[in-house]
């Protein structure tokens, strides 16, 4: 016998998943003048997918993403790392922060610094984590529930 799945449910993660990643992405972005960053941003994505789950199970996760799990993970400490090291290779302090501005037709000067690329490897990890953990839930008896039985 299947589990019976909740319509209701269904739509509401259908609506808040687009906006729980767009909020995540706010939160990435504004978190260096504001709260968030990085790791906030991480957890809310982490959140939105973890709400797919609940809803669909792990075959609704697993269409709702195509990339495994662990490349989030690898590219996250990459971006983390590189930045570090290139602060080194430039002569600095290990994760010392630099501004970057850029004069773009449209929008005019845009500014950001060094920090943005550590919290991009911040939420990369931190959602690569989630997401995980999400699969190795999903497969923990190695079978999946969402299968029908014979």
């Amino acid at each position: 016998m299947t589990p019976r799945r909740s319509v209701i449910l269904d739509l509401c993660v259908q609506a808040e998943f687009h906006t729980l990643l767009l909020l995540s992405l706010y939160l990435l972005f504004a978190g260096h003048n504001q709260p968030g960053g990085g790791f906030a941003g991480g957890l809310v994505a982490s959140c939105a997918f973890g709400l797919r789950y609940v809803a669909g199970g792990s075959s609704a996760l697993s269409r709702s993403i195509s990339i495994p799990a662990t490349t989030f993970l690898g590219v996250g400490m990459l971006f983390a790392i590189l930045t570090g090291c290139v602060s080194l290779l430039t002569g600095h302090e290990f994760l010392e922060s630099a501004i970057f501005s850029a004069d773009l037709m449209v929008l005019g000067t845009v500014k950001t610094s060094s920090v943005l690329f550590f919290d991009i490897g911040v939420y990369l990890v931190v959602l690569g984590m989630a997401l995980l953990l999400l699969e190795q839930l999903g497969g923990a008896d190695g079978t999946d529930p969402d299968e029908v039985q014979p």
